[in-house]
């Protein structure tokens, strides 16, 4: 047992430090790299982060790994899109459509939902795949999509120099929303019940979990913030067309980014996010081949999945847990006593002082 008073901070006062930290890192990042190129990778990383964590929270408690969240994130740069140029607005006024972006991208999730999931995991994949070929159909043939050639964000007069910092605290806001969400969901009876699914789905059925209700809630939150992402995305990009709106590479991604991080976890899809984009940023823009990028996601993917399966964080911890115990194991056990002379004099003899040592050392072996 730790001794009352012990030095060290309980590991929850630890986290909470360490999150402290991070988010402060995160406010200053741009007022310290202010170059747009440094921030340009922020931003990007930011978006993504967002993505990967919505992400996980359906795929990752739940088991249900889906490849179709490109249909949300598209369908809201679409729906931005769409009724910003049919309401004729402009400057700041545009941000005021991202809730819904977020909402059109949760109503599109219901009955994709009760199509995708009354199905299980391995089919669920494929029902995703084929739904986001559908949309991505649908982006190109559409009138009000604008077809091949798509849409255009409405202009933004706002300084270059400091043009990437707007979007990369609203990223940063729907990233910290979307872990805190994650955090409340994880330690919540709806959360349990998404790992219980998770487990074993049959078997939650039959202890009461409404497991379809389950599912479809957690997949239209998942889509929501996924959703809100694909808005602010349009924003920055200025322009959405159906290849990049409804991109198969964005699904692989953000579950690489997970799977690498640790899905399941709350950090873990932030980790990922923070380390893959950038990296893919930096490939594409380094090498003409734009190509490349793509053949090493797919490199890191397999070389996660076999060496990592479980994620750096969860491996990490582990870890770390193994060798804090095998060093409390090789630790010499403390004294028997304290100083010769006070074994006798009845001081310091409560619990676990002396009796409990003397008992340990001085019974005899039977």
């Amino acid at each position: 047992m730790r001794p009352p008073g012990g030095s060290g901070l309980p590991g929850a006062g630890w986290r909470l430090g360490g999150v402290a930290v991070l988010l402060a890192v995160a406010a200053v990042f741009p007022l310290v790299f202010t170059n747009p190129v440094i921030t340009n990778y922020g931003v990007f990383a930011l978006i993504f982060a967002g993505a990967a964590s919505a992400w996980n929270l359906f795929s990752g408690y739940s088991g249900y790994i889906s490849l179709g969240h490109a249909v949300f994130f598209g369908s809201g740069a679409y729906t931005v899109g769409i009724a910003a140029k049919a309401w004729h607005l402009t400057g700041l006024a545009v941000f005021g459509l991202l809730p819904l972006a977020a909402a059109v991208a949760a109503a599109i999730a219901v009955p994709f939902g009760l199509v995708a999931l009354r199905v299980r995991r391995h089919t669920f994949i494929v029902v995703t795949i084929a739904v986001f070929f559908i949309f991505q159909l649908m982006a190109y043939n559409l009138s009000f999509t604008g077809g091949t050639t798509g849409l255009s964000a409405p202009f933004l007069n706002w300084q270059a120099a400091s043009y990437n910092d707007p979007f990369y605290y609203i990223a940063l806001v729907i990233v910290v929303a979307a872990v805190a969400l994650s955090w409340l969901v994880r330690r919540s009876r709806f959360g349990l019940q998404l790992r219980a699914i998770r487990d074993d789905e049959d078997r939650a059925r039959g202890l009461g979990v409404r497991a379809m209700r389950v599912k479809l809630g957690a997949f239209a939150i998942s889509a929501a913030f996924t959703g809100l992402l694909g808005g602010v995305w349009f924003y920055y990009l200025t322009q959405v067309q159906p290849p990049s709106g409804f991109d198969p590479l964005f699904d692989l991604s953000i579950a690489l980014m997970t799977f690498f991080g640790g899905i399941g976890s709350l950090s873990g899809p932030v980790l990922g996010a923070l380390i893959i984009e950038p990296g893919q940023l930096y490939l594409t823009t380094r090498f003409t081949n734009g190509y490349v990028s793509e053949i090493l996601l797919g490199a890191i993917f397999l070389l996660v999945i076999l060496l990592l399966p479980r994620g750096v964080i969860p491996t990490a911890t582990e870890r770390i847990t193994a060798w804090r115990a095998a060093r409390a194991r090789q630790a010499p056990a403390p004294p028997d006593a304290g100083p010769e002379g006070q074994a006798g004099a009845g001081e310091g003899t409560g619990p676990g002082a002396v009796d409990g040592p003397a008992v340990r050392t001085g019974g005899t072996p039977r």
